[in-house]
Order: structure tokens, then C-alpha cells, then sequence
């Protein structure tokens, strides 16, 4: 399936370290390890001898050593030692399966495609902005499908009812009208405009936001947020800087997903609870309602749900996906 030759985030990369960590990504579950030269490695979790899970195992002068039998395997995957046997010698055969892995956007990423993976993980803009301090949130483990919470992610007409009090109100639920763009990373949205009573953890009166959202991948997108002059507070108004939201999803099955935020803010002050604790708030309201939708994967045809003008962008993902020919967490 085409999804294995895109890059997927698995887990934070502070959370690798000295012990083996396990982790599962579209239905396949992986090992998470580090070198000695501090590399991460990203392996099927299954011994080749006899199938034990080496997430259970240890790490051993820079090995991966098996939990059953204490087979001992290099960062290429090689088996160097069979302790039952220590004059043996170990064939080619006697190997690890291997994933590509990297680092970006403080997560370890992998892509389950033999041969070359693509060039690098989907891009965060903000990134590259040294005037915004970044950290992530997370993970959220959501029982329900990646694309989903994306199309989720980039829907405005929700604020009023879900984030009553945060991102809008009752009292203004009408969308300005926006402008979606196809680019070949996805769709991007451009004048989104919403009046939120609190758009972040400084707000102090309510205030008319200006988004800019872009799909980035498939399970993965970004907001940008341009506040009005004078709307937030101190120097999160003065920056000049654009403090942006990544989405990042590890699809772990076909109507499960692991989630998590990039923050990309111009609050330099805050403690990192206190950033984190008003994302968890934001998506804890989101949660339940992805959860009861049903079907729980997305429909890609026209037909299977209804639409309006407010919907433009998420039709516009979906159309992305059929054009991407993705098949994990959507129906035909």
C-alpha cells in the first residue's frame, strides 16, 4: 500500500534512550532503539530466531539483545552473537528486518518502504523560525481513523459548539468566506478568519484570528496563526513572527491513530505545562466527538456524507487522498 512509502511519526525521540521502546505503525509493530554512536534504529519488533518481541530485550554495547535466547544484533540489522553457541558464526540470513528512521520536529519517523524512503519527513515550516520557541504535546492515542483527525484539524465551522469559550462561540458561528489552494505537498487554506473568545493561553478579551492551514502529508498538516494587532497580550503581539500548530499522526490501525502537537509560539515565558496543559484542553473537547463519529474511517466518495460551502477544505483533503491513492483509514 502506498502509505508505507511516505514517512510516518512513531515517537518522541527524547523517549528513546537507553532502553528498547516499542511502537506500531499501520498495523505493524516496530522497535525503537539507539546505538551506540546515539543513531536510532527502527526494526520489526520480532526476533528472526524465534519471533520474540525484541522491544522486550535490552541494549548491549550497542546491540540490540534478544529477551529469549540473548541473540545479540548489530545497528545493520546483523546477528554478531548467539550466546548458546559463541564459536558460531552467524550467516547473512540471521538478520533483523530493517526500517529507514530519522529525527525531525523533536519525533523519530519512519517509513516502512524497502529501498529509499522519500527525501525527508513533511516539512513544519516554523521550524526554521528562531524567534519561536517549539515543544511538542502529546501523544493522544484516538480510537478513530488518521484522516479524521486531520480533516478535524483543518475544520473552522466546529469552533462555536466544541470550543465554546476557546476558539468561538455560539453567538458567532457564520465563516467568512476563504480561498483553498491545491499545492503538490496537499491543499492549503488561506483568509480564514474566526472571532475567538481565548486563541491561546494569554488571551485576555476576544479577538478576530487569521489562519492559514496547509495539509503537509497525508496525516499531517499545520495551521498558522496571524493575530490582530493589539489582540494578545505583551509581546505575543510585537514578534512579527507567524506562531503556527503542526499535526502529526502515526496511523497505528486502520481506526486508531497516535497524535501529536508542535508548538511553535512566541511565549518564551510560559512553562511548558502550562502550553501543553491548554493544547491538551483544546483537543480533550475535540476527542469524544471524533470518537463517536461513524464510519470511523473517512469516506472518500462524494456521496457517503453530506457537504457545504464551510467544507471546502476538507473536500478538498479527501480529494488529495484519492489523488495520493491512500487506502489505510478511509473507504472508497
Amino acid at each position: 500500500m502506498i502509505e508505507r512509502s511516505h514517512w510516518h511519526p512513531v515517537a518522541l525521540a527524547q523517549d528513546v534512550a537507553a532502553l528498547p521502546v516499542s511502537a506500531t505503525l499501520l498495523d505493524e509493530a516496530l522497535v525503537l532503539w539507539r546505538d551506540a554512536a546515539g543513531q536510532v534504529q527502527a526494526w520489526a519488533d520480532r526476533c528472526p530466531h524465534r519471533g520474540a518481541r525484541l522491544s522486550m530485550g535490552r541494549v548491549v554495547t550497542g546491540r540490540l539483545e534478544c529477551p529469549y535466547h540473548g541473540w545479540q544484533f548489530a545497528p545493520d540489522g546483523a546477528c554478531v552473537h548467539v550466546p548458546a553457541a559463541p564459536a558460531f558464526t552467524p550467516p547473512s540470513t540471521h538478520v533483523a528486518q530493517t526500517h529507514a528512521v530519522c529525527e525531525a520536529h523533536g519525533l523519530v519517523w519512519v517509513c516502512l518502504q524497502p529501498g529509499d524512503p522519500p527525501s525527508e519527513p513533511p516539512w513544519f515550516a516554523a521550524e526554521a523560525e528562531p524567534g519561536l520557541r517549539k515543544l511538542n504535546c502529546g501523544p493522544y492515542d484516538v480510537a478513530t481513523s488518521a484522516p479524521r483527525i486531520v480533516e478535524n484539524f483543518l475544520d473552522m465551522a466546529h469552533f462555536g459548539f466544541v470550543h465554546t469559550g476557546y476558539l468561538g462561540s455560539r453567538e458567532h458561528t457564520a465563516l467568512a468566506d476563504y480561498q483553498v489552494h491545491d499545492t503538490p505537498a496537499g491543499p492549503v487554506a488561506t483568509g480564514c478568519r474566526v472571532l475567538q473568545p481565548r486563541s491561546n493561553l494569554h488571551s485576555e478579551r476576544a479577538s478576530e484570528v487569521a489562519y492559514r492551514y496547509a495539509v503537509l502529508g497525508p496525516y499531517t498538516a499545520a495551521l498558522i496563526k496571524v493575530p490582530e494587532p493589539g489582540s494578545l497580550a505583551g509581546h505575543l503581539a510585537s514578534t512579527g513572527y507567524q506562531e503556527s500548530i503542526g499535526l502529526f499522526i502515526c496511523p497505528t490501525a486502520p481506526e486508531h491513530s497516535r497524535i501529536w502537537f508542535r508548538l511553535a509560539v512566541a511565549d518564551f515565558e510560559a512553562s511548558a505545562e502550562s502550553l501543553r496543559g491548554f493544547q491538551d484542553t483544546i483537543f480533550r473537547q475535540d476527542q469524544p466527538v471524533l470518537e463517536s463519529q461513524r464510519p470511523r474511517r473517512l469516506p472518500l466518495d462524494v456521496r457517503a456524507e453530506r457537504h457545504s460551502p464551510a467544507d471546502k477544505m476538507s473536500s478538498a483533503y479527501r480529494r488529495h487522498l484519492v489523488r495520493l491513492g491512500i487506502t489505510f483509514g478511509v473507504l472508497p
